[in-house]
């Protein structure tokens, strides 16, 4: 896959997402690298290519951008952004806050769709429990510790846990289009 990075689109992301994240109190660093490892692998799916084609490795806590860290300095020395300790649940918390709006033209309507979906998705959930789901993911089971995260990864099949109702729920649908034998 063809990919083409692109550092401002990313910067103006991260500040993007930090602004969505100011009022989810789960919204610290944790939660802000893993939205943009699921903004960019779900536009791979969807729209055939990421939205900022970042370089994502593979980390014990899951995945994050490669530059992220100098991203995230740059942010915060230009005065766009500050880094804040918080206590959550008993843990301290670093949370980025954007310090002005992120610019977004270079975005589209696709794009902040998708961005806004995964933010959607994730709301309610910790950090800790979006990592998890970030484990459950092909592109991380696939690559180990320090391993850039393929795009292509995006693209592989995710196990399917069957459970007892949806068994029972596919054996109703088969027998109502005549699929399986009614007993």
């Amino acid at each position: 896959m063809d990919v083409e990075y692109d550092e401002n689109k990313l910067r103006e992301l991260i500040l993007h997402v930090a602004a969505r994240l100011e009022s989810d109190r789960a919204g610290g660093a944790t939660k802000l690298n893993k939205v943009l490892f699921f903004a960019d692998f779900a536009s791979v799916r969807t729209r055939g290519r990421p939205i900022t084609g970042a370089e994502y490795q593979h980390l014990p806590h899951g995945p994050a951008p490669r530059r992220l860290m100098p991203l995230r300095k740059a942010l915060i020395e230009s005065g766009d952004a500050e880094m804040i300790e918080e206590d959550f649940l008993g843990r301290t918390q670093h949370r980025l806050v954007a310090r002005r709006p992120a610019d977004l033209t270079d975005f589209t309507e696709d794009e902040l769709k998708t961005i806004d979906g995964v933010l959607d998705d994730l709301v309610g959930m910790t950090g800790t429990q979006v990592s998890t789901l970030s484990h459950e993911e092909p592109a991380w089971k696939h690559t180990s510790d320090g391993e850039t995260i393929p795009y292509e990864l995006a693209l592989v099949a995710k196990d399917q846990v069957v459970t007892p109702t949806a068994r029972q729920l596919g054996a109703e649908v088969a027998r109502r289009y005549g699929l399986a034998e009614t007993g």
